[in-house]
């Protein structure tokens, strides 16, 4: 009996450091998800060879980033056009008649209020006045609360995407020799063919809006962006370059379904000797 007591021990010990030691599928799945830390210099800018470090505490969700790429999503856009003006028209209807005197009886629609007016000469009197306005293409008088309204204007794509991203929770930082961080607020990554990655970085300032140490040195037209869209390719050993949105337009990038850089190979890299 004193020797198998000892034996058990031992049996439950190894055990134990084996059910610890081995990791469970799940954390598996979850490798290569977690932070990242990268560090890079600058290039093809007013000050290069300023060290850079990007701090990623971890990835933007699919229900963050959907707000985001939707901003540059066209199939959107008409789709809320047309939202907002079935709506105007809908309320327009349910006033009734000419200059609002459809009341309470707005739901028996125009015809109905024409035919309870009490004075049919002021009736034909509206009806010549509208028939001229309509022939001077409707101006002035608003169209006397026939609901006419005219379809509203498609949202600015920047516009709509700047206010996205300035919406998005912070999910890392990028460190430049400047005192102030800039927040990230967009962090996707997806895999290369060749066994790197792409990894897209948004901020909710321009990079070197403060400063003309970030001024492209490079041919192009700077753009006006608020924020600012980075996109680092890296190879398979951990290296690579970052491209930015300083001279370059932002683009979606329907099959990776994510914000990009139009003309990513053209676009002179401002990051240079990525690694992790």
């Amino acid at each position: 009996m004193r020797l198998t007591i000892p034996i058990k021990r031992s049996l439950g010990l190894a055990f134990a450091f084996f059910l610890v030691s081995v990791p469970s599928p799940a954390q598996k799945q979850t490798a290569g998800t977690g932070p990242l830390n990268l560090t890079a210099n600058s290039a093809n800018v007013g000050e290069s060879g300023i060290p850079v470090r990007i701090n990623i505490f971890r990835w933007s969700t699919d229900e963050e980033r959907n707000p985001v790429v939707a901003a540059l999503n066209p199939a959107a856009q008409p789709t809320a056009q047309a939202a907002t003006a079935d709506g105007g028209r809908g309320a327009a209807g349910a006033r009734g008649g000419p200059g609002g005197r459809g009341g309470a009886r707005g739901d028996q629609g125009a015809a109905a209020a024409r035919a309870d007016q009490d004075d049919a000469a002021q009736a034909d009197q509206d009806a010549a006045a509208q028939s001229a306005q309509a022939a001077r293409g409707g101006g002035g008088r608003g169209g006397r609360g026939r609901g006419d309204a005219a379809p509203a204007k498609p949202a600015d794509p920047i516009s709509a995407l700047t206010a996205a991203i300035g919406k998005a929770p912070t999910v890392g930082y990028l460190w430049t020799k400047e005192v102030v961080g800039y927040s990230i607020k967009y962090a996707y990554r997806t895999p290369l063919p060749d066994g790197g990655e792409r990894i897209i970085l948004a901020t909710d300032r321009r990079l070197g809006a403060g400063t003309a140490g970030w001024k492209p040195v490079a041919t192009g037209t700077p753009t006006d962006y608020e924020f600012t869209l980075i996109e680092v390719r890296m190879d398979s050993k951990g290296l690579g370059e970052g491209k930015a949105s300083l001279t370059t337009k932002v683009i979606l990038d329907n099959e990776a379904k994510t914000l990009a850089l139009d003309n990513y190979a053209a676009t002179p890299a401002i990051l240079q000797n990525v690694k992790r």
